[in-house]
């Protein structure tokens, strides 16, 4: 088997994706996501996965109800710890080490999330970190999985999610979004502060 290119990556996991055919939370469709990142961890690539809560809560589409902004951020940071603990009970149950993690953990989780290892000698252990919710609500969810790869020591940033790449908007709502073939940092944050 030929060696990896990166031996720690980052995983972005749309919330969607954790719906499936069968509802909310679909097991068969999180234990096949489970099995992809089995073969990661196989062929010995260490693996951080941030994950996203929109199949269980949609804040935009509360907050333009009349729902307060930073209540319905909250709201979707506890959606993104739901699916961390779905994918982390299915990577166990397959026999992969995980384990939940939130970057700012509150003490009152203490038994279904850890915090986010920062540090230098926990970036070399085995295993993989789930990321949940980051208590900034508010704060736009696009620089999230990037933040949260300088701080794990990922080489590589992977998105599996419904959008092929990175768009000047939404190409499902907005037909004239175009894909970016590259971006450099001004240009994101050009588009992020939009």
């Amino acid at each position: 088997m030929a060696t990896p290119a990166y031996d720690r990556i980052l995983l972005k996991l749309s919330g969607e994706a954790f719906a499936g055919p069968g509802g909310t939370v679909d097991v068969d469709t999180t234990t096949a996501m489970a099995r992809e990142i089995a073969q990661l961890h196989v062929a010995g690539i260490s693996t951080a996965v941030v994950v996203g809560g929109g199949n269980i809560w949609r804040g935009k589409i509360h907050e333009a109800a009349g729902m307060e902004r930073a209540t319905a951020d909250y709201m979707g940071m506890l959606a993104t710890v739901i699916n961390a603990l779905a994918l982390q009970d299915s990577l166990e149950r397959i026999g992969v080490p995980s384990r939940g993690a939130d970057r700012d953990r509150d003490e009152r989780d203490r038994r279904t999330v850890h915090p986010a290892p920062r540090d230098a000698a926990s970036r070399k252990r085995p295993g993989r970190d789930l990321c949940g919710r980051y208590r900034q609500p508010v704060l736009h969810h696009r620089p999230r999985p990037a933040l949260r790869a300088v701080e794990v020591g990922a080489r590589a940033i992977l998105k599996a999610t419904k959008v092929d790449g990175v768009y000047s908007a939404d190409p499902f709502k907005d037909p004239t979004a175009t894909r970016f073939t590259q971006l450099d940092y001004l240009r994101v944050l050009e588009l992020d502060s939009r």
